[in-house]
């Protein structure tokens, strides 16, 4: 995947470290989230590396990547979406670990994240002065903002695992019950004045079980609803159709700077 380099706000000049919020990115993180949970669950029970191994092997690995982002200049696009994928695989794991091996279920998992996110949000508000994700120009910012992606991600994992272990809904719908979440948000960010780092956190947390769900219905036996897709090839095929999205929105990207200029 091609890299490019730091990119202007468009509304300030300066150097944006993370990526715009746009389609694209949306898109992009629905796959990246789908390629956290069946990478997550390769790891941790294909691998039958157990939740504690599975989850020291993600968060070593999402430290060493998100220490390479924030030490870096501006948004590096690899970078950046292996962080969120980073993050996304970790979630699987923290969720699991806390239902599965801790015993805490999904609902007081899903408290205690919910805890740590809104604890996040108020120090980098308090902090920063804003929760603004688009720009973000500075290193402590960013850092709080993989702060809460981690909390986010590791709280979307539990919901969509609670829609589907506690309220036994089938994947298929508790995708439709995301999806209508999300569908939600988007109708009060066109048609209302809610506050938009608002709406941008709850459609962060919900594309992570709209993507769990999925690739839970990828990869899980036809006998639970799902297609039974080996873990490793659903993951590869995710992260295919990932690189394909972001390839497409960086040539978009350059179309549109070199028609401007």
């Amino acid at each position: 995947m091609p890299e490019s380099p730091s990119k202007p706000s468009p509304d300030r000049g300066i150097i944006n470290r993370v990526a715009e919020v746009t389609i694209a990115f949306w898109i992009m993180k629905i796959l990246a989230t789908t390629l956290g949970e069946t990478f997550g669950d390769f790891i941790s029970m294909t691998l039958n590396l157990g939740y504690y191994i599975g989850f020291a092997i993600t968060f070593a690995a999402l430290i060493a990547i998100l220490w390479f982002k924030v030490a870096s200049e501006g948004y590096r696009p690899v970078l950046f979406w292996l962080g969120i994928i980073a993050t996304t695989t970790a979630g699987t794991e923290v969720s699991d670990l806390m239902d599965r091996s801790l015993g805490l279920g999904y609902l007081w998992g899903s408290v205690i994240l919910v805890t740590g996110l809104v604890a996040t949000l108020i120090y980098w508000r308090a902090r920063e002065g804003n929760l603004s994700v688009d720009p973000i120009v500075k290193r402590d910012a960013e850092i709080l903002f993989w702060v809460a992606v981690v909390f986010s991600n590791s709280l979307g994992t539990a919901f969509g695992d609670f829609l589907t272990d506690n309220l036994a809904m089938s994947y298929i719908q508790g995708a439709l019950v995301t999806s209508a979440v999300i569908a939600i948000v988007l109708a009060l960010h066109y048609f209302t004045k809610v506050n938009e780092v608002v709406l941008f956190w709850i459609a962060f947390i919900f594309t992570r079980p709209f993507g769990a769900t999925f690739g839970d219905f990828l990869t899980k036996p036809t006998a639970k609803g799902g297609l039974n897709f080996p873990r490793e090839y659903a993951s590869l095929i995710t992260l295919a159709l990932l690189a394909a999205v972001l390839f497409a929105s960086l040539r978009m990207e350059r179309k549109t700077s070199r028609a401007g200029g």
